[in-house]
């Protein structure tokens, strides 16, 4: 699963309706699309969303108004739930919500993990981030996260799939609240999942570098 959080989806509501494209007549040009410019706002929404990178779809995407260590650990545990016996692998950056103390108990507790896992900021595995994140990314766990390199949480292919979202949904659209922005974005991902999911071809085809 390729896994993040956007964050800061605002619920906007055009201030009037767009005004429709309208066909060329007599020989003049028509006219596109015109979209209002002002607009109120409704607030936003966190959506926490997993790519499963093997079918392009999304699976049991999350969406509320905060993005916390409990938000996120929620996310993986509802995430797990469907499938509990299976391994999981999430790629995801290196946010401090994604090597938490709280993340570190919950998959202890989901892998059956029983060794002392230390105090916060003391000792043990929960000590750091670096020994939380050592924890977390062992891969002789069931659960276990695989971390990109800092400023590189492009490599995610979660980030292409967001971009896919931005441009079909969220760009154009009107929302009067944060419910309906919800909803919205639910049935956007059920109609993804259904007629458009597939994997990403992720390569690179670029001309050599030449000095």
């Amino acid at each position: 699963m390729s896994t993040d959080e956007k964050t800061g989806i605002q619920a906007l509501e055009r201030a009037a309706p767009s005004k429709p494209m309208q066909p060329g007549v007599a020989g003049q040009a028509g006219r596109g699309e015109r979209q209002e410019y002002e607009y109120i706002r409704h607030g936003t929404q966190c959506l926490t969303a997993n790519f499963e990178v093997a079918t392009g779809k999304q699976i049991a995407p999350s969406i509320g108004a905060t993005r916390t260590e409990l938000d996120f650990v929620t996310h993986i545990a509802q995430t797990v739930a469907t499938a509990p016996d299976d391994q999981w692998i999430f790629i995801t950056d290196q946010l401090n919500t994604h090597q938490s103390e709280s993340l570190v108990r919950w998959v202890a507790k989901a892998i059956g993990e029983t060794c002392d896992l230390g105090e916060k900021a003391k000792s043990g595995i929960l000590k750091s981030m670096s020994s939380r994140a050592e924890f977390l990314t062992k891969p002789e766990h069931r659960i276990r996260f695989v971390y990109t390199p800092k400023h590189c949480s492009w490599l995610n292919q979660i980030e292409m799939w967001f971009s896919i979202l931005v441009r079909r949904l969220l760009k154009r659209a009107s929302f009067k609240s944060t419910d309906e922005l919800r909803q919205r974005i639910l049935e956007f991902i059920e109609y993804f999942n259904r007629t458009l999911a597939k994997p990403f071809k992720w390569t690179y085809k670029g001309r050599p570098l030449m000095v």
